[in-house]
Order: C-alpha cells, then structure tokens, then sequence
C-alpha cells in the first residue's frame, strides 16, 4: 500500500500506538521492531485491544484486512510523518543542542502556549522514532509546533529535519557530548550544524545565541535569511541578565529596539546556566509576536520536572536534581552554579559520564580538578569512571557504583545541607534521592 492511501486511513484513525500495553480505541498500531522484540508478533493483539489496523512488515501475520503490509514499518512510519508535515502551514520550531535542548523546548512551549495552541515534543521523544511520532501527533488546530532533535552520530539530525522540516531554529549550544558516536567536538559541532544547513537551505529564521563564540563561528559560515540574536551581551537583539541566582533564577531582558526598557521575571528554574535557555524562549515568543506580560507568566509558570535543573526539599536536605544526563560541558556547568550558591553545608555527589569514547579518562579528570576548586563542600564521586582516579582527590569519597553510595549514606546520613546530584542517567541517581 502506498503512503497517499496510508495516509487517507490516518486521517480516518488520526492516533498512534507503538505498544500493544497503551493501545487506543481506534488507533493506528505500528508493528516496530527492536533488538529483543518483533512488533509484527503483537499485532493481533493490537487489533484485539481496539486498533483499528496494525502496519506490519512480515507477510506471515497478515491475517486479515486490517493489517497493513509495508515493506518496513519504521521507515513507514517516517515517510506518514513526513507526509503529514507536509500538509501543514504552521510554524515549526526545530531545537537541537549538547545541553539544555528539553528545558528549553518546555521553557519555548511554555511561553507561546499563553497566545497559542503550542504542541512540543513529549518528554524526550527526539529520536528517529520519536519525532516522527510527534509529528503524527499534531491535531488540525494546532498553531505552532515544537519539536526536540537529538543525535549522537553525524547526518541524523539531517534526516530528522527532513521529516520535522523548521521553518525556525537553534542550537543551544555546543559541548563534548556522544563522543563515541561524534568521534571529536568538531563532529559534535557538524552534526548539530545540520540543523544551521537546513535553515540557510530552506529560508528559515534562525535564533543564535550570539555570546556562545561556536555558535556564532557556525552561523557565520552559512547564510540565512533571518537570524535573530540573543544572549547577555546589549548587541543582542534580545538580551538580559540575573538579577539573582539562588535558590532560582530571577532574571531583566530588553531589547534592542528599546534598550532602556527592561523587564523583570522570576522564573522556578535553578542553574545560572539556565539563563541563555529562558533568553531563547523569550526570544521566540517576542519574534512571534507575545506581549511582555503573556511571555512573562510563560516563563514564571514553567516548572521543571524529570531530573533537570530541579529543586528538591527533602526532610533533611535541599536537593538539586540534575541527573537526566551529564556531559563534560553540563557537569562543569553544574559545578561552577554549585560553587555560587550560598548554604552553610555543601554536599557534592558527581557520577559518571557516559558516552564520552577516548576522551572519558581526560574529562572524568577534569571534572575532579574542577570540583576540587570548591570550598566548604563535601565531595562524593561514584562510578567506575571516576573510581580509578580515586587518588586525584584525596579529601573525597570515591563509590565504584550507586549502591555503594547508598550504603554509606544510610550509614552516614546528610543533614541540613545543600546537595547537587549530578551524573547520567544510567548511574541511576533518582535511587538516592531517598538517602537524602
């Protein structure tokens, strides 16, 4: 069956299902595959919990009319989404970056969904499935969308602008992240660009973040038909700066046409860091056409959730969640926020970095000098990574894993203290949140 047709039945039955455990009532149930499971093998069972068809790509569990026979179920599934996209008009927003790309999709979504209706990717359903399955999402009455590209191989977020298709963008930044699969930070630095090529190619508005000197290089190397900047320094087209840092961020911006004119906000985010990601979504919401104070409650109503820049009180402690991921340039980011926040007791707990290839044993190393540099905090290191530099600090803890950290945290608990969390998300560390 060819996508046109396939297409005429998802506009029949406009919801997807990927998992037979979370089927809709007459949805669209796409058989994938995986390296432990076979979709096609569930399909029947899909239809049963109320699919209306199962898109399938083995001919043995084509019982019946209601499954659909593709030739891959995946690349199905890309060419219906990329067909969708094509039949909208609305402004998409494409966001990629080393760090900050999910907060700041919420902080972009938060702040246009006060004039529009805003759809963003779910969660962190970035990937060569997940942005297709945004994209499918998208209802007629939608007037903007957002959609998160992430990467960790050079030339995917090539292929995922060809499905998304932004008429807008950014990059966050750019940092050492995914080095297995990047091989250097000028892999990092190309395969993000791809984003930049599709904006200069198509005639997109892109939005830099001027201060960040890569950034910047990148841009200058193409040619757009509109950027618009943003960052602290007053060139900016859009610009702003703290006002205060701890426990969250309370933030002025101007702007350049009305340079005099500044506009305080509070926001519930935690991290200096996080300033360039509150600018970006301000930037967008004034570029499409938010008032001051529609972006203002965006930005003041936005909380952040899932491990990122989260504050957390517990019965003992005040804990900053950021665990999510980690990466040479967010844990030094982590790490210098950390050093400006003011409490009497200070608790450092670091885990390993994943992904970083060759360089791993370098930047583990940097991150133990760095964290060395602080004063009145006490600091644990946990993981294999950083376990065999143990001798570097001295005055730390070293943990080879997560379970030996909770071990001695029930032993030698930690009260009345400042504590930041940070490591990548298979270190675990939503495990210790109870130890604390």
């Amino acid at each position: 069956m060819d996508i046109q047709s396939i297409y005429r039945i998802f506009q029949e039955h406009p919801t997807i299902c990927t998992d037979t455990r979370k089927i809709s009532p007459d949805s669209l149930f796409f058989a994938l595959k995986g390296a432990n499971f076979n979709g096609n093998a569930f399909a029947d069972k899909a239809l049963e919990a109320g699919a209306a068809y199962a898109v399938i790509d083995e001919e043995k569990y084509a019982i019946n009319e209601r499954f659909i026979l593709v030739n891959d179920v995946l690349q199905c599934l890309q060419q219906l989404a990329t067909w969708h996209r094509r039949q909208l008009t609305i402004p998409f927003i494409g966001i990629t970056g080393t760090n900050g790309k999910t907060t700041t999709k919420e902080l972009i979504y938060a702040v246009l969904s006060q004039h529009y209706n805003a759809q963003a990717t779910q969660g962190n359903l970035n990937n060569h499935i997940g942005v297709p399955l945004t994209l499918l999402s998208i209802k007629p009455e939608t007037e903007i969308a957002i959609i998160e590209m992430g990467a960790n191989h050079v030339g995917e977020i090539a292929f995922l602008c060809q499905i998304a298709q932004p008429t807008h963008g950014l990059i966050t930044n750019v940092g050492k992240a995914h080095l297995e699969g990047f091989g250097s930070f000028e892999g990092v630095k190309k395969a993000k660009g791809e984003l930049y090529d599709w904006l200069a190619a198509h005639q997109g508005c892109l939005f830099l973040q001027q201060d960040n000197a890569h950034l910047r290089g990148m841009a200058q190397s193409r040619s757009f038909a509109e950027i618009v900047t943003y960052g602290t320094a007053t060139e900016n087209d859009l610009y702003g700066q703290l006002i205060q840092a701890q426990p969250t961020l309370h933030l002025e911006w101007a702007e350049k046409t009305n340079p005099n004119r500044y506009h305080a906000v509070e926001s519930q985010l935690t991290g200096a860091y996080n300033l360039e990601n509150i600018l970006a979504a301000i930037s967008i919401g004034r570029k499409l056409g938010l008032s001051v104070s529609e972006i203002n409650a965006g930005i003041q109503k936005y909380v952040p959730s899932n491990n990122r820049s989260q504050l957390l009180k517990t019965d003992n402690n005040t804990v900053i969640c950021d665990y999510y991921n980690a990466n040479a340039s967010s844990m030094a980011a982590a790490i210098a926020n950390f050093d400006i926040q003011q409490a009497d007791k200070k608790t450092l707990v670091l885990g390993d970095m994943f992904e970083l290839g060759d360089a791993s044993y370098d930047e583990h190393e940097h991150v133990i000098a760095q964290a060395k540099q602080l004063k009145n905090s006490k600091r644990h290191y946990v993981g294999h990574a950083f376990y065999e530099q143990r001798e570097k600090d001295q005055q730390a803890l070293f943990f080879e894993d997560t379970a030996h950290l909770k071990t001695y945290l029930a032993e030698h608990p930690v009260i009345d203290s400042l504590v930041l969390l940070k490591a990548s998300r298979g270190m675990a560390f939503e495990q210790v949140v109870p130890f604390l």
